[in-house]
């Protein structure tokens, strides 16, 4: 059975090999590997003109909506918060136009920490700019400080993995308003939604923390296997 083209996407860095230094298209290899253990064929989304988008999602079986940068408040109708890292205006726009239309499609997703929330706002939905301001603790901004997070066990992500998973997930951003068509799935003990779904849709699945950076693979191969079909 031939392996399923999974597009993961990447962005501009400036990278030196040898004597050069150039902008190069970068993601982290952690991702294509995790494609190639659950089956599939990743290739790398430079994030370039948009109408390759409609193309992209023609010819790939899969995406994944990598991590990354926070997303830019200006898409979400959101103040710029100073404490974010600079934002990437030309990957934002590739990505939520990708996954846009890759929701249009029925293509699979599997969107990671940062791609859950291009997710949510390509379906309208908006952001929290700053977690720590709205909550009493900053857990979900420590390094390598583990959470069991809540999954529901009819999702596709409660299928997957089960009622319960201990996750690793620092980030300054969450979702707050779900956007068209997303359920939430999986819980923080404060609430704070770490997974969602797209309803009706064949593999559309978002989750807060990072699948690829571990040995369960158990997510990547769902989405190799809803792109078999």
């Amino acid at each position: 059975m031939s392996r399923p083209l999974i597009g993961i996407t990447a962005y501009f860095e400036a990278a030196r090999w040898g004597d050069w230094v150039r902008e190069a298209v970068l993601g982290p290899p952690s991702y294509a590997r995790a494609v190639e253990r659950a089956g599939g064929a990743p290739v790398l989304l430079p994030p370039l003109n948009l109408h390759a988008v409609d193309d992209y999602v023609r010819g790939l079986s899969g995406i994944v909506l990598a991590g990354g940068a926070e997303v830019a408040g200006s898409v979400y109708g959101a103040e710029q918060d100073d404490r974010v890292a600079p934002p990437q205006p030309q990957r934002d726009r590739f990505e939520l136009a990708l996954a846009r239309a890759a929701v249009q499609a029925d293509v699979p997703i599997l969107a990671v920490a940062r791609g859950m929330h291009v997710l949510n706002v390509a379906q309208g939905g908006t952001l929290i700019p700053w977690l720590p301001d709205v909550l009493d603790h900053e857990r979900h901004a420590a390094p390598g400080q583990p959470h069991v997070i809540q999954v529901s066990v009819s999702s596709k992500l409660g299928k997957a993995l089960g009622d319960r998973i201990e996750v690793t997930a620092p980030h300054h951003q969450s979702v707050k308003r779900l956007g068209t068509g997303l359920l939430a799935v999986a819980w923080a003990d404060d609430q704070i939604v770490e997974g969602v779904e797209l309803q009706g849709h064949r593999f559309g699945v978002g989750v807060q923390w990072h699948p690829e950076r571990g040995d369960d693979m158990r997510l990547f191969e769902a989405l190799v296997e809803a792109a078999r079909y």
